[in-house]
């Protein structure tokens, strides 16, 4: 997962405890960007402002952890009641229209929450820190999550995952999707992650075998664009916790979940 621009990237998490922010819908550009000429948002303030949108404590093992009391929490728990009501309707709709309907999961912070990762590395990013974090294979699940994954497959939904997680850490994201009740269609063929050194065909217009120029929304769409038109599946809903893991097309209807640690463009 690259993050190139991480805690004051974001001005929607000046209004952290909005839950109007994380709704159902279409990804918007409607976000502020950073370009203010005014004194920007005190970064000290905003991480109290994190701590108490996810009613951040350490654990017994020192781990830092949402609460399910939050407010991140209840605004998960509504976008996941919106969500199962239009999975239900959209998936019966499709299979009376003999299409194929399927769900497409981002993973880190839409699936396994990072929180912990952000508080240590006092909401920096770093390939080596984030490497051994993800291959720990020990995060915990974003409240709702694997029920959702669960759901959607109750409703004859095919699952795929759609992940900025690099090919090398395949192993530990099964493993760890495994261990929070995510166990749906972990294989290959329904996971991507990327692969730059042998990128798909599919994404040939940016990346070639050991060169990759796509952007997040390059990837993710094209790798729906794949789902869609060369495997036959109609993409009822796509989720994710940025807006890049939304924009570019090719699903009926987005979910973004709240997420004011990092911003990935």
């Amino acid at each position: 997962m690259h993050k190139p621009l991480r805690i004051a990237a974001i001005a929607a998490a000046c209004a952290v405890a909005g839950a109007g922010l994380y709704g159902a819908g279409a990804a918007t550009a409607g976000q502020s960007t950073a370009n203010s000429t005014h004194e920007p948002y005190n970064i000290g303030l905003l991480v109290k402002d994190i701590d108490t949108y996810y009613g951040t404590t350490a654990d017994a093992n020192g781990v830092y952890q949402a609460s399910p009391d939050s407010q991140y929490a209840k605004d998960l728990a509504a976008i996941d009641k919106a969500a199962r009501k239009y999975i239900d309707q959209a998936a019966r709709k499709a299979h009376h229209k003999g299409e194929k309907p399927a769900v497409v999961f981002d993973i880190d912070d839409t699936l396994l929450l990072s929180l912990d990762y952000e508080k240590r590395y006092n909401y920096t990013y770093n390939s080596a820190t984030w490497a051994d974090y993800v291959n720990k294979a020990d995060r915990p699940g974003v409240f709702g999550s694997a029920e959702l994954v669960q759901y959607a497959e109750s409703k004859g939904v095919e699952v795929f995952y759609n992940s900025g997680l690099s090919e090398a850490q395949r192993t530990a994201a099964v493993e760890n999707l495994k261990k929070i009740g995510a166990d749906v269609n972990l294989d290959a063929d329904h996971m991507f992650l990327k692969d730059k050194a042998n990128p798909p065909a599919y994404l040939s217009a940016c990346a070639t075998p050991g060169t990759w120029t796509c952007t997040t929304v390059q990837y993710k769409g094209g790798t729906r664009q794949h789902i869609e038109d060369d495997l036959g599946y109609e993409i009822i809903a796509n989720f994710g916790d940025q807006y890049s893991d939304l924009d570019g097309g090719y699903a009926d209807r987005t979910y973004k979940l709240p997420n004011p640690t990092y911003f990935v463009s």
